[in-house]
């Protein structure tokens, strides 16, 4: 869709939505409940277009819906936005204060900086993007977006603009924009047509400018259920008996960016929040769930997961989801929260399943604890989903079978690269899972201290798949590719 001739603050204000303009007459979508504002205007859009005005009058729900797709929609090319901004400004004029973002759309027509911020933010969110990096090196600056995961080049700023940049976000972040030799963090808060969207700000100071790294946090994105993680339906029964468990403690490991927080998430919501008493500590809360307290860690206050852990411990809970165990005293607490009845669901940096194990008992628990609280541990990861438009098959060789070993699917796919996924030959990603479900002996080894390859040995000896045998079954779909799963298990 070509970018609407009306600014988005008019076609708002105004209730007038430009659907086609075409030679002879141009299309306008209005609501049934439009107002006089919105006819006496009719007059000075016909001046501006120049051509005689068809009206299409639709209730005022559809046409909120129509507005916010259309604009929420348009294919403004960030980079094009920032090679304009960095012809037109003066650059002696680039420190002013500039003022808050209300809706993205609505500024689009604002001061150069301010139209060059939202266009690359308004593109990161439609193009789904997880974290926007703004960087500075000695000639140049270097936008970036991470995309399912890989990292890809946007725009190139002129140099002298990323001083500005890193301003306009300090600012809309209610940073101290005077502060440029101490890292900073901070949250903006924004809408791109109505849309609500989240951002976490970090600042670094590095030596040809600050560093700003954006992590973007979707409040329009649906909650996904445990079957929408794209995990195996035994797996699926598995988890869910253990969240099923009354006390204890289940964890989900992987690196960051691996979707543990979630796979949480999806967890909390299987269960019955009328009946049970479930609260969370987060860093931060990424998304609000009905009838779940969240509170989030705050160190400016010294209110850290440990702190708030035991302040969650007097509510009378039945569930505690902990969004990270970081030290010994929140691992401490978890497992005495575990041992007085209260299951507790917590996220931990491990490569693996078994490393869990040892990771904690290497913070200082005690093996024979662990072994009497941990009901269950799943790692994860996520891998890259073939664009469907362009994925092609190709022959299973002997060098993908030597890789993948025996279980090698006899036809392979691989990525080619189109328009509709931006030449990567991906779009989207699913979870691969490695489950394990504490048993009498697993419990045995835990308490005898055994080593990490020892328990590793016993859940592949009982079944377990390991995270690379999981995304086996999605090569044998078509909906990965070999290079894909090897990139994401590689260790």
């Amino acid at each position: 869709m070509n970018r609407p001739t009306l600014s988005y603050s008019f076609a708002k204000a105004h209730g007038i939505l430009l659907v086609n303009q075409g030679p002879e007459y141009t299309s306008l979508l209005l609501p049934e409940d439009v107002g006089p504002d919105s006819i006496s205007s009719l007059a000075e859009v016909r001046r501006m277009l120049g051509n005689p005005l068809r009206l299409d009058f639709v209730p005022r729900a559809t046409f909120d819906a129509r507005l916010s797709e259309s604009y929420a929609g348009s294919d403004d090319n960030a980079a094009e936005v920032v090679a304009d901004v960095g012809q037109e400004l003066d650059l002696t004029q680039l420190m002013s204060e500039l003022p808050t973002v209300e809706d993205l759309l609505e500024t689009a027509d604002d001061a150069p900086i301010i139209r060059m911020i939202n266009a690359l933010l308004s593109q990161a969110v439609r193009q789904e993007a997880s974290d926007v990096h703004i960087e500075a090196y000695e000639h140049h600056s270097v936008v970036r977006f991470r995309r399912d995961g890989i990292l890809v080049n946007v725009a190139q700023p002129h140099r002298a603009l990323h001083a500005a940049m890193a301003s306009r976000i300090k600012i809309m972040a209610s940073l101290d924009i005077a502060e440029k030799r101490l890292p900073q963090d901070g949250r903006i808060a924004l809408r791109l047509a109505g849309r609500q969207v989240d951002m976490r700000v970090s600042t670094l100071p590095t030596a040809h400018g600050e560093r700003i790294v954006l992590r973007l946090l979707d409040k329009g994105t649906g909650q996904l259920s445990l079957n929408g993680l794209g995990m195996e339906g035994d797996s699926i029964k598995r988890f869910a008996t253990l969240l099923n468990e009354t006390h204890g403690i289940v964890l989900v490991t992987g690196p960051t960016g691996s979707g543990k927080s979630t796979t949480l998430y999806a967890a909390l919501q299987t269960m019955d929040a009328k009946r049970l008493n479930i609260v969370t500590v987060e860093d931060p809360v990424e998304y609000d769930l009905p009838g779940i307290s969240q509170t989030q860690v705050n160190p400016r206050i010294e209110l850290g997961f440990a702190k708030a852990l035991r302040a969650i411990l007097r509510q009378d809970p039945d569930v505690i989801m902990i969004g990270e165990i970081r030290d010994l005293e929140t691992a401490q607490i978890a497992v005495q929260a575990s041992l007085t009845g209260h299951l507790v669901l917590a996220t931990l940096h491990t490569n693996d399943a078994s490393a869990a194990v040892t990771r904690l008992v290497d913070m200082g628990i005690e093996p024979f604890l662990l072994a009497s609280t941990l009901r269950g541990v799943l790692a994860q990861r996520l891998l890259r989903k073939l664009c469907p438009a362009c994925s092609r098959p190709q022959e299973t060789t002997f060098a993908d079978r030597e890789l993948l070993g025996p279980t090698t699917p006899a036809q392979l796919w691989q990525a080619a690269g189109c328009v509709e996924c931006g030449f990567t030959g991906y779009a989207g990603r699913s979870g691969i899972y490695e489950l394990i479900h504490s048993d009498k002996e697993l419990q045995r080894l835990i308490h005898g201290g055994a080593d990490e390859a020892v328990l590793r040995s016993h859940v592949r000896e009982h079944g377990t798949r390991s995270l690379r045998d999981d995304g086996l079954r999605l090569l044998a779909e078509g909906v990965t590719s070999v290079e894909e799963l090897l990139r994401v298990t590689r260790d």
